[in-house]
């Protein structure tokens, strides 16, 4: 998971000379993972528990942090991956995702067109 983090790390430095990296990079070989495919299905089994708009029981999760559509991810697009991405991931709070599918979440954020 680090190599792949890095990797897509490094792969948003540099310009447009650069543009070659990116079509051999671990982008250019990933799934096409959307919100359609990948997206909605996980946040709705990994965080809409506590982050669903209409939740009572929120188990602590701020109230104005939502996932309820893509564009909610998108937005909080940073913050997601520090928190549900990684190496040292905090959420669920509880842990249960599968580390493929952790990496999963890494590549759609990263790699896909943004807000899709």
């Amino acid at each position: 998971m680090r190599r792949v983090v890095l990797m897509l790390t490094l792969l948003g430095c540099g310009d447009d000379k650069d543009a070659a990296v990116a079509d051999t990079g671990p982008c250019a070989e990933a799934p096409v993972l959307t919100w359609d495919n990948f997206g909605a299905g996980f946040i709705t089994q990994e965080c809409q528990s506590c982050h669903g708009s209409g939740v009572v029981n929120r188990q602590g999760a701020p109230e104005d942090v939502h996932f309820d559509s893509k564009e909610e991810v998108w937005a909080r697009v940073d913050r997601v991956l520090a928190r549900a991405g990684g190496d040292e991931p905090t959420m669920p709070p509880f842990g249960g995702v599968v580390e493929d599918d952790r990496e999963r979440l890494t590549l759609w954020l990263t790699c896909a067109e943004p807000g899709t």
